[in-house]
């Protein structure tokens, strides 16, 4: 009977031995592949494939390379996120005024929204996030308090991030845009707004037919220009932080059916202000002082108020709500808010300096060297980052056995029939997520700098390699 047991163990570990032999076998010939095509001949290239319960090494090529990540940094932000601040996290913006009401229902102060960081407030991915919804929770708790004009200002407070809204690291042909909006303790509309464009002739200028919301507070200069059809969006925005003039270069396809560049908003804290603002006026709340944020006031050498009396508190969506989106949709923003949100509630300075090390620190805890993680933002847009596919497996793992685990799966997108976040920025593609092969579930991580000819070319290529996990 022993014998027997003996005997069944052994053929258990020979066939357990056989598969992954057999797996290691068909990556490396597929790695090869990839690495000697044309398109990665001046290329880095770097998998590592990890067992998802054990964190055993299962295929690992380049695994110390340290490669741009573009947005499969996200992954690390998130996981980080969810460790540090819990899946029920929520934000708590304050909503309230300084001065005092007099009888007859006016305000001698002044009226302050005052952030902490939510990237979701007036966001229209959730009900109780949308603009209209979050101005009526203010204008409601306005009423409800009695007051009926405003001998003051609104104002925009933002503070609790600083003044350096733009991480180290990124271009200038980024910022401007809405995936380069820049964080603030104070958001307002995922930091964005639509310019609506109407084509024509081609090499004529493409015409501005109007901005979603209107932005009657900002100057646009526009170097747009009609192109052929099938040359695809190339436009750009142009803006200086805290500035009022927006540049729009660059060409528009003809056939383009959206017609629509999202553009950052340089100053989220005053649109927030401004909105406000300007719905009460519409309502019959007179406000008799123009709206301010925290920019604005420091320009003018003055300091932000402080809420001497709470209306109302504006809770944000939990946590794995927002992440669910951040990477399903890769916002770069959301990346950046919670990077800093990390730095904020370790009780350090919020920048996303001070959030990197508090990031970089949680992981050399657990045994993960920094300089395998040498990053400058928490989203991956900046082409400076560099991490391993090693370590990126490393913390995709460590997830696993967490009891959010589920929620983070559950944000990843689905590419090629895996579950998997993506990330591309000039000349670099990257996949990392988890898959199952043959009942073994694995994760697994895949970067490709430096890649030349078509990105759609590189893709099916890196996804013949990823069909071995299959």
């Amino acid at each position: 009977m022993r014998i027997k047991k003996i005997w069944l163990i052994s053929l258990f570990f020979i066939a357990g031995s056989a598969f992954a032999q057999s797996l290691e076998h068909n990556l490396q010939a597929a790695f090869n592949r990839l690495q000697a095509d044309s398109q990665c001949r001046y290329a880095s290239v770097s998998i590592t494939v990890l067992d998802a319960k054990t964190g055993q090494q299962v295929f690992a090529a380049n695994p110390f390379m340290g490669l741009a990540t573009a947005s499969t940094l996200k992954t690390i932000t998130t996981i980080t996120a969810f460790n540090l601040l819990g899946k029920d996290f929520q934000y708590q913006t304050q909503f309230g005024y300084s001065g005092s009401i007099g009888a007859d229902g006016t305000l001698n102060g002044d009226i302050i929204i005052k952030g902490v960081g939510d990237p979701t407030l007036g966001s229209w991915r959730y009900e109780t996030t949308k603009e209209n919804y979050i101005l009526n929770l203010m204008v409601n708790a306005l009423q409800k308090a009695g007051i009926k004009k405003i001998n003051g200002r609104v104002i925009g407070d933002d503070s609790i991030f600083g003044s350096q809204s733009i991480p180290d690291g990124w271009i200038w042909q980024d910022v401007g845009n809405y995936y380069g909006a820049g964080t603030s303790g104070l958001c307002w509309r995922e930091n964005a707004f639509d310019i609506k464009l109407r084509s024509g002739r081609i090499d004529s200028p493409a015409v501005i037919a109007r901005k979603v919301p209107a932005m009657p507070y900002l100057s646009f200069k526009n170097d747009l220009i009609n192109a052929p059809a099938g040359t695809g969006d190339n436009a750009y925005a142009y803006l200086p932080v805290a500035n009022n003039m927006v540049y729009v270069r660059g060409s528009y396809a003809i056939d383009e059916s959206k017609k629509s560049i999202s553009v950052a908003l340089p100053d989220p804290a005053f649109d927030a202000a401004f909105r406000l603002a300007d719905t009460l006026r519409r309502i019959g709340i007179l406000v008799n002082k123009e709206p301010e944020s925290t920019n604005t006031l420091t320009a003018k050498t003055q300091l932000v108020p402080q809420i001497a009396t709470n209306l109302t508190t504006i809770l944000s969506p939990q946590l794995s709500k927002i992440i669910y989106w951040l990477n399903q949709k890769s916002i770069n923003l959301y990346a950046e808010q919670l990077l800093k949100t990390i730095a904020w509630k370790a009780g350090r300075e919020a920048s996303t300096a001070n959030g990197v090390e508090v990031l970089q620190n949680f992981w050399k805890a657990r045994g993960i060297d920094p300089n395998s993680l040498n990053i400058f933002d928490g989203s991956g847009l900046s082409p400076g980052d560099r991490v391993t596919t090693l370590t990126m497996a490393t913390i995709l793992q460590s997830a696993k056995k967490e009891s959010w685990f589920p929620d983070f799966y559950l944000s990843l997108p689905t590419y090629n029939n895996m579950k998997m976040k993506s990330g591309s920025i000039k000349n670099v593609l990257t996949y990392t997520g988890y898959q199952t092969y043959k009942g073994r579930e694995l994760c697994f991580s895949i970067m490709v700098n430096n890649y030349n000819g078509s990105s759609r070319g590189i893709r099916e290529k890196i996804f013949r390699v990823l069909d071995e996990l299959k």
